[in-house]
């Protein structure tokens, strides 16, 4: 009776095994090919970008990590990169520009589909997709670079405050609110400035095939409608999020409606535990910790970072 048992019980584990390993079996041939959607949303910031309670926003860790994901995915053969930015910071553009290089790379379809706005930055990333499908009333364009400068020094002596600064060298205070800018440092930002729109250039060049001089004419920062991009050649179709998933899915030879893949979409508890520092909570203790902290001599970067809007 006993040897029965175990005959009976090695028969059960042998069955649901191979009931799994068919499962397997079935799910490795039978993919259901998806497209993914991934959103730039809110400008277009380094690092983890603005946390909150309905997920990040622009910030490049969340983007770059979609994006990887999304070309480690077998199932997704296509991916729409969804806009709704006026644009950010140049390094910040350049970094999910380049994961989008990667990603055209290994094979997958990329769609941009531009909403409200999809300007400067916005437009960046945009460029170097496939394809790009906007609405007729979208905001785009504003192909060009600056760098903000507030010279405060008049205010700050009506009010009583002067300031000292012990530095390495002539130019460390560079852009500074207190001071005014020599001549030789204005030229040493517009030397920057036009440095990184050759590079704006350059990408819009690539990404659209045209011809350097052609974007320069169209790349003095203003901005364009959807429909007058598409006439300028900035924009390929007018069309809406869903038609730019339609045609993502049909280029990617995806048969029937296609199924949908989000991702960066938080819920609420992991919101405020979540691992991704954007947390609720992680955000109360970053506070909270400078807070104590104080104020400490260190590097200090100039408020005048270069910005694509």
């Amino acid at each position: 009776m006993q040897r029965k048992h175990k005959m009976i019980l090695l028969f059960l584990v042998f069955g649901f095994l191979l009931l799994i390993g068919g499962w397997f079996f079935l799910r490795s041939h039978d993919r259901i090919e998806q497209v993914a959607v991934i959103h730039v949303e809110g400008v277009i910031v380094g690092g983890r970008g603005q946390g909150g309670l309905w997920g990040d926003g622009g910030g490049t860790d969340s983007i770059i990590r979609q994006i990887q994901a999304a070309r480690d995915d077998a199932e997704v053969r296509a991916v729409v990169i969804r806009i709704n930015s006026p644009g950010g910071s140049a390094p910040a553009s350049q970094e999910v520009g380049e994961e989008l290089k990667k990603l055209r790379a290994s094979g997958k379809v990329v769609i941009a589909s531009m909403g409200d706005v999809a300007a400067s930055g916005g437009y960046w990333i945009a460029a170097l997709c496939d394809r790009i499908y906007a609405n007729p009333g979208t905001i785009t364009g504003s192909i060009g670079v600056y760098i903000p400068y507030a010279n405060w020094q008049e205010l700050l002596k009506k009010i009583g405050v002067s300031g000292e600064k012990i530095k390495s060298g002539p130019h460390k205070d560079m852009l500074s609110p207190e001071r005014p800018m020599t001549e030789k440092e204005r030229a040493i930002v517009q030397e920057m400035v036009d440095d990184l729109y050759e590079q704006f250039v350059a990408v819009v060049a690539e990404g659209r095939k045209m011809d350097p001089a052609k974007v320069r004419q169209l790349a003095d920062g203003r901005i364009y409608t959807g429909r007058q991009a598409k006439a300028l050649g900035l924009v390929d179709e007018m069309g809406s999020m869903e038609e730019a998933v339609l045609a993502a899915a049909k280029t990617a030879g995806i048969t029937g409606k296609p199924v949908l893949k989000e991702y960066g979409r938080s819920g609420f508890w992991e919101a405020i535990f979540g691992p991704s520092g954007q947390s609720l909570l992680g955000i109360f203790l970053g506070q909270l910790l400078q807070g104590i902290e104080g104020a400490h001599p260190g590097l200090h970067y100039p408020t005048g970072l270069p910005q694509l809007r």
